[in-house]
């Protein structure tokens, strides 16, 4: 865990928020495994840092759903269901596809030209390492969060930004195969990029929408077949 914990760049942040940050990518990339009990008093004495400033740290990971907490287990590492997974991209699909239509409006053309650029770099690595760090790294995540910045909508940005982007890149790293995938949603950002240039916000809406969709029902197949095998 200690590696993965020196990956976050924290020079400029406070203590809890180093805190915070170093235990937000620990648990999104899997160091600590979900389902896992935190213990404070080891974690505390790991950093070198009063239990206080812990808390206030595990305090926002609960906010943005990583940790729960409850009176008589203390804390742990959320554990996610498909059934859960299923309604967060539910609500994903509602609200990027919104951000993607008001990015049509707000972006800048450089900032939609860079969006290019960025696709063309994802197109490298996923032939490079058939697309594992499309979904594992910061691939995907940072071309919708882009977009997700372009909206300009503060709303939408708090609440995928808070929480549901960490838990969707968690189950990406639970889960994530090589597949065809990955270049389909290599040709899926494309065709959303042509609509964002062309500032068609009518057409970026539907195209998000269609984009997350289809990793939706990638994960309700996976439930499918995780019942039939339990069956």
């Amino acid at each position: 865990m200690n590696e993965t914990l020196t990956e976050v760049e924290t020079s400029s942040l406070s203590l809890s928020d180093r805190i915070f940050e170093q235990l937000q990518t620990a648990i999104v990339k899997g160091a600590i495994p979900a389902g896992s009990k935190i213990s404070e008093p080891e974690l505390a004495k790991t950093f070198g840092i009063s239990r206080g400033t812990l808390r206030e740290a595990l305090s926002r990971l609960e906010e943005r759903y990583l940790v729960v907490r409850s009176p008589n287990l203390g804390a742990r590492v959320v554990t996610l269901s498909y059934e859960e997974l299923i309604d967060i991209y539910q609500v994903r699909e509602a609200l990027g596809g919104m951000a993607c239509g008001l990015a049509a409006v707000n972006m800048t053309d450089e900032e939609i030209a860079d969006l290019g650029r960025l696709l063309d770099d994802h197109e490298k690595s996923i032939r490079e390492d058939q697309g594992l760090s499309y979904y594992q790294q910061e691939g995907e995540f940072d071309f919708h969060y882009r977009i997700l910045l372009g909206s300009r909508n503060r709303k939408v940005i708090s609440i995928l930004e808070g929480g549901l982007y960490q838990l969707m890149r968690m189950y990406r790293y639970q889960f994530s195969t090589s597949s065809p995938r990955p270049l389909l949603a290599l040709k899926e950002h494309r065709r959303i990029v042509e609509a964002l240039a062309e500032r068609d916000a009518e057409l970026a809406d539907l195209l998000m929408r269609r984009h997350i969709s289809a990793a939706r029902k990638s994960i309700e197949e996976r439930r499918r077949q995780s019942l039939e095998q339990k069956g």
